[in-house]
């Protein structure tokens, strides 16, 4: 029978739970039916255990479908365990455990609570693996002392020293090498049976051994896991029998999630419902990285607490600001100046400015600690010349005497250097510097020259570094046309059929179109989306449909959205105005000289709907939910820190260029994007960046995409960012103060099916800043109430998103760098309203499953209008009448 083995490693850092401020915690496993606990560490908030739980496997096969659980407690009336305070439980999927000793490692286990009011913290060690037909029980005994076996017959636990001391010693002395094996079966066989033939001598002693058919197993260590079984049937000790074929055994997992919990701790249990047969490669995988948070500064070192969700990256930095006196190095007395700033294998430059002796850069160039090969920083100012640029003058600096800038201290003042030549004489100029040594958390980090761009123009530069954006402010524009007074058409022998034509910016919206009448009345109701500043002009225009494709326009009004009165709430509207149709021919001749002393009206109602949220994400996936107006919004409720610390296995998306993929992420919270750097031609970037949210609902989402740089090479503007993948995490998933640490899979979907680009290794953490507007939350709506009291039809709902979408999209790619429309495309998810095969067959799948208790309530009544289950029909049929005429009807024939 198959064992599975939960080795209780440690704790670290409990909730303490007695008067002293500490607790006696012990460890209680379940699983499939099966209890056993730890011992008690008495007053001690960072126990370790070290004790090896061993649970029987009735299918092993079943297994992953089965749940491990973990509960850690506080005995409070010694080593009883009756009297105990919860202190923390994991759930772990057994999908998750190795098949052997071998593939398993240490896994750290954040402890979750056991309901909302829980008051816990901390984490265990645990490490757990399979073992294929162990060895009988009375074989255990003998290896372990027999004082051991009767203190832990209860519980059936044995501690790990004492396990591993001599049943598995004696299994793996008896492995061989796949080669030894294969030149001398049969001797090896029988020292095997010789092994066995030892133990069953202690064996027959206690009792008799059935005769069966036994069958042990053998661990062969080669290159490849692999077991053979070998048959002794009865006891006989005679020659060696025939072997079968070896059987093979499920290799271990590579990566191991450790738990379905990490991601969503207070949804464990809505994970375990998932699928159970999951691509191992799509699923969560934990990590430890050495941040800040994780370690809780155990070293003392408090300057981490800055940027603490990312690993903390130092960099050397050289401000390059100006120069004065500089030489004149060419015969016609000019002087073209720049600065190249040399460390190691790296080089960076400034712009070279030319003729003039007193240049100004204001330059920063930051060089990675890691990657530092030299212990000499040189600064040089050289001469642009056509041929081979004139040395000018240089400073050098020893790394190793750089002072080192803790933020929040103050910028490093700069100060004026004096030029040397190559022998280190001074020669005539001064350069003023900056030199320090920092980390990422310095304000210059953004703005500075990288060495990971070493091979980037000045020109190119700006789409390489970090920027964080902000959408416009957005506003729902309704537009109410009553009706119009005396329209003239150019035809006078004929009526004309009116319609009214709406333009906002990009957004056209017609009317329906009246017959045959000066004096229409349309009511109808158009909404736009406005874009803070105002800017933009309302253009009401009138025209007459002559015939098909064919226009003309009755008359034309001009409202500018700055003078549009804004809706608060679900009040009365503002009162409608009577606008002057003026004919656009006339106006564009002769202007305001000549005003008409007769035109066409037009009753209008305009108003700035500022008690809605503008909708540009998917409402399944939206991360704000405010209304438009500020003073209709709640304050925020906390803080969401991401850290985007690396990724791996990135798909090279350069190979035709001879590159792999310069990479960069860009997240999307609210109305704050942000982009990280672009690192070049690499398929593991680590970018360490860390960036914070407001939070007005934690019923919101984060989305963080990761794209390929285009435009690193002198590309044009109209090449695409390539995208790689991106990753949702929704904030009801997380526990408040508690730092999610995992590698994402960047999955994109294909025609092919879905594919995995990647993995993207994040640092999420929750903090509440306003527990009671935060509880009050989960009792408000998730839409402001004009969604609710006024709901906007769902065809003008998609439109207007569309729109939304391609405002804040031309806004940010105005920005300087550019926030390009592809990418801000892929993040709102604007093909998500395209007709998918795969969303279709979903959406059945689930109409189905809500309609299958109807449909079982229909087929339990027709099984009983049949008689299918005759029991059943006269225990629900109790009416006799109804009885004799289900007889004589011929619904029921009797056998």
């Amino acid at each position: 029978m198959s064992k599975l083995v939960v080795e209780v490693v440690d704790a670290y850092d409990l909730m303490p739970k007695d008067d002293q401020g500490s607790s006696s915690p012990f460890v209680e496993i379940e699983f499939d039916g099966q209890r056993q606990r730890t011992q008690t560490k008495h007053k001690d908030l960072n126990p370790s255990w070290h004790e090896s739980l061993v649970f029987d496997i009735s299918q092993p096969g079943d297994l992953e479908y089965k749940t491990i659980d973990v509960t850690v407690y506080n005995d409070r009336k010694g080593n009883h365990g009756h009297h105990r305070n919860f202190l923390g439980r994991v759930k772990i999927s057994g999908a998750s455990v190795p098949s052997s000793e071998s593939g398993s490692s240490v896994q750290h286990y954040p402890l979750d609570k056991r309901g909302l009011f829980s008051n816990i913290k901390g984490e265990i060690a645990l490490k757990l693996y399979q073992v294929c037909d162990e060895l009988p029980r009375e074989q255990v005994q003998r290896a372990v002392p027999a004082s051991v076996v009767a203190e832990n017959e209860e519980t059936g636990r044995f501690q790990e020293s004492q396990f591993n001391e001599t049943p598995f010693q004696e299994i793996n002395g008896g492995r061989f090498q796949e080669s030894q094996f294969q030149e001398t079966p049969f001797q090896e066989i029988n020292n095997v049976n010789n092994f066995y033939e030892e133990i069953k001598v202690d064996e027959k002693k206690k009792k008799k051994k059935k005769k069966e058919p036994e069958v042990r197993t053998f661990h062969s260590i080669g290159k490849e896991p692999e077991v053979r079984t070998f048959h002794s049937v009865g006891t006989g000790t005679g020659g060696p029998p025939p072997a079968p074929p070896p059987m093979k055994e499920k290799p271990p997992a590579v990566e191991i999630r450790a738990d379905f919990a990490k991601a969503a701790a207070p949804a464990a249990s809505v994970m375990h419902m998932q699928m159970p047969r999951q691509n191992p490669d799509y699923l969560l995988v934990e990590t430890r990285p050495p941040v800040a948070a994780r370690l809780r500064y155990r070293g003392g070192d408090k300057t981490l607490t800055t940027y603490d969700l990312v690993e903390q990256m130092h960099y050397l930095y050289v401000n390059v600001v100006k120069a004065k006196d500089l030489p004149v190095m060419d015969m016609s007395g000019s002087l073209d100046p720049y600065v190249e700033v040399k460390l190691g294998n790296y080089k960076g430059q400034t712009k070279h400015l030319e003729k003039n002796q007193n240049p100004v850069w204001h330059q920063i160039f930051a060089f990675s600690k890691e990657r530092v090969q030299s212990n000499l920083l040189e600064v040089v100012v050289k001469d642009k010349d056509f041929g081979k640029d004139d040395f000018v003058g240089k400073i050098v600096f020893d790394v190793m005497e750089i002072p080192l800038r803790v933020p929040p201290d103050s910028p490093l003042a700069p100060q004026w250097y004096r030029l040397a030549d190559k022998k280190g004489d001074k020669v005539k100029g001064e350069i003023m510097l900056a030199v320090w040594m920092g980390t990422q958390a310095d304000e210059s980090f953004p703005e500075a020259w990288h060495s990971d761009a070493h091979n980037i123009s000045h020109s190119n530069l700006a789409n390489t570094r970090s920027k964080v954006y902000f959408s416009p402010k957005l506003y729902y524009l309704r537009v109410h046309v009553m009706e119009a007074q005396d329209l003239v058409p150019h035809d006078k022998g004929r009526l004309p059929d009116p319609y009214v034509k709406v333009v906002l910016g990009n957004q056209i919206r017609p009317t329906k179109v009246i017959q045959r009448t000066i004096h229409p009345v349309w009511d109808d109701q158009l909404m736009f989306v406005a874009s803070e500043p105002f800017e933009d002009y309302i253009i009401i225009s009138v025209d007459d449909r002559i015939g098909p494709g064919k226009d003309e326009i009755l008359g034309r009004a001009m409202i500018p959205v700055r003078e549009v009165p804004q809706r608060l709430e679900t009040g009365k509207p503002p009162d409608p105005r009577w606008f002057n149709l003026l004919k656009p021919s006339k106006a564009e001749e002769e202007g305001e000289k000549k005003k008409e002393k007769f035109s066409s009206k037009i009753l209008l109602r305009i108003f700035l709907e500022a008690g809605y949220h503008v909708l540009d994400e998917s409402t399944h996936f939206s991360s704000d939910l405010q209304p438009s107006s500020k003073f209709l919004r709640k304050q925020s409720i906390g803080i969401l820190e991401l850290g985007i610390l690396s990724a791996k296995n990135l798909q090279p998306m350069k190979m035709k260029d001879g590159k792999l993929t310069d990479a960069y992420c860009v997240a999307k919270y609210g109305n704050k994007w942000v982009r990280t750097r672009t690192l070049l031609d690499t398929l593991s970037p680590r970018w360490n960046e860390q960036y914070t949210w407001e939070v007005h609902d934690p019923c919101t989402v984060i989305t963080i995409g990761v794209f390929d740089n285009s435009h690193t090479n002198g590309s044009k503007d109209d090449a695409r960012d390539q995208r790689i993948g991106k990753v949702r995490v929704r904030l009801s998933t997380l526990e408040i103060d508690r730092v999610y640490t995992h590698y994402y899979p960047l999955l994109v979907l294909t025609p092919g099916g879905l594919k995995k680009n990647g993995e993207l290794q994040l640092a999420l953490r929750f903090t509440c800043t306003a527990w009671v507007n935060m509880v009050a939350q989960y009792g408000r709506p998730l839409l402001p109430k004009m969604h609710y009291v006024q709901p906007i039809p769902v065809m003008n709902i998609d439109w207007l998103r569309h729109q939304a979408m391609q405002i804040v999209a031309a806004r940010l790619q105005r920005a300087e760098p550019p926030l390009r429309q592809e990418v801000v495309e892929y993040m709102l998810d604007v093909d998500y309203h395209m007709w998918s095969l795969r969303r279709s067959k979903a959406n059945f799948n689930r109409i189905m499953s809500l309609l299958s208790g109807v449909t079982a309530i229909c087929k339990w009544f027709n099984d009983i209008c049949y008689w299918r289950n005759p029991i059943t029909t006269c225990l629900t049929k109790t009416s006799p009448t109804y009885g004799c005429s289900a007889f004589t009807s011929g619904s029921y024939t009797p056998r």
